[in-house]
């Protein structure tokens, strides 16, 4: 489980990086949801996980936390949402 929020959180800094160029904000709003659900996995393993080893789902958390900070600060910019 741990693994599979590390991949999460890997493809969704990759997306988050894709959503940035131009034309291609709409992206994001694919992108944050997936990042949402990638906190869900994480925050599963980080539950059912043992203290020692639970280096790949932080790692998956934060870079979906910093997928979904960034999407929307460019939703913002780009005039997305409001």
């Amino acid at each position: 489980m741990q693994i599979l929020s590390l991949v999460w959180g890997i493809l969704a800094i990759l997306g988050m990086i894709v959503a940035f160029f131009p034309c291609l904000g709409a992206l994001n709003w694919l992108n944050i949801p997936f990042s949402g659900l990638g906190i869900i996995i994480a925050a599963i393993a980080l539950a059912t996980g043992k203290e020692q080893s639970k280096g790949g789902a932080i790692a998956g958390l934060i870079c979906c936390v910093i997928a979904i900070f960034f999407g929307i600060i460019r939703l913002i910019i780009g005039v997305g949402i409001f």
